[in-house]
């Protein structure tokens, strides 16, 4: 599942990580009274909305955000390739 603010969409705007995060949680706590916990927990909720080198540290570091949809900044091989290779071990 992916969430994208419509508002963010080629705005180049980021929604904040902990406003992503609230929603992301929100949409998996849909998903565990629908089809229950285990299938909720094991499902992979993306964020897509302006993700760009300087915000996907602070977005990959929430917990209910497990994936980003790259949009624009994949164009440009080094803004791609400094989003691939985020900090990992949050």
């Amino acid at each position: 599942i992916a969430y994208e603010p419509v508002w963010a969409i080629g705005t180049g705007l980021t929604c904040p990580p902990k406003v992503a995060n609230k929603v992301h949680k929100a949409i998996r706590a849909r998903l565990a009274s629908m089809y229950g916990g285990a299938t909720a927990d094991g499902m992979r909720i993306l964020y897509g909305g302006s993700v760009t080198p300087p915000t996907i540290d602070a977005l990959m570091a929430q917990p209910d955000v497990d994936g980003v949809l790259v949009g624009g900044a994949s164009l440009n091989a080094e803004s791609f390739g400094a989003i691939a290779n985020f900090h990992e071990g949050w």
